[in-house]
């Protein structure tokens, strides 16, 4: 039914998505793995950065739906916490102490969009198929799609797929400030993986600066002079450490 791989080299770690029977789908064992495996980075102070990918290619084509029951009650306690672990994951991964970046190839698709829009910053292959998909199924769009779309891309795009069913490529994704960089797909790993490596070298710097880029940003974002107090105290810790290294 999948699994959640987790390997840490040169400060970096990488999670990925791997369930290759269902394009990586997720399932709500999958989602708690993913929680614990962000739990393990967390620990792990030697760690200044993280990529999520998904395995052979793809990314995430959403919510493993052989898990689900339509005519079930979903807010019966089994099946309300088993949904709670898939979005559970998605904010995990969000809340991670250290930057964290999408290495999108393939798809992501509703689940999936949300996991690649959890993470700080995100890579996409040109042609990865971008899509939320919900109402496509009869679905109402979950795991917060609305907000964390809306913070990346905007209301126009985050209506045009999420109300509209736009499905957009990676070019577009960049277009529009879905993702940062659009590349071929055979680069996408190597270039989040290089991204991630300038933070990674000074893993409690990039904690700290993450810490700060989130609550400055959020939703909702700090007006600029309470940002500049914000930050003031750990700039100055930072400038103190710089003569002792």
């Amino acid at each position: 039914m999948g699994s959640i791989g987790l390997e840490i080299t040169d400060g970096v770690a990488v999670l990925t998505v791997d369930a290759p029977d269902v394009r990586n789908a997720l399932t709500p064992v999958m989602g708690r793995e993913l929680a614990d495996a962000c739990d393990t980075v967390d620990a792990d102070r030697s760690v200044g950065a993280a990529v999520v990918r998904g395995a052979n290619g793809t990314f995430c084509s959403g919510a493993d739906r052989r898990t689900w029951n339509p005519g079930a009650d979903q807010a019966e306690d089994g099946a309300f916490r088993d949904t709670g672990a898939v979005y559970g994951a998605f904010r995990r991964v969000g809340t991670l102490a250290v930057p964290t970046i999408a290495a999108v190839r393939g798809a992501a698709v509703g689940a999936g969009i949300n996991l690649m829009l959890a993470t700080d910053l995100r890579v996409v292959a040109r042609d990865a198929r971008l899509l939320a998909g919900f109402l496509r199924i009869g679905l109402h769009p979950g795991g917060g799609f609305f907000t964390i779309a809306n913070r990346t891309a905007g209301r126009e795009a985050t209506a045009a797929m999420g109300l509209f069913g736009e499905e957009i490529d990676g070019t577009r994704a960049a277009e529009i400030g879905l993702a940062w960089r659009a590349v071929a797909d055979e680069d996408v790993d190597d270039t989040a993986l290089a991204l991630a490596a300038v933070p990674a070298k000074d893993p409690d710097l990039a904690r700290e600066a993450a810490r700060s880029f989130r609550t400055e940003t959020g939703p909702p974002g700090l007006p600029w002079d309470a940002a500049v107090e914000f930050e003031r105290a750990t700039q100055m810790w930072s400038q103190r450490r710089r003569g002792t290294q």
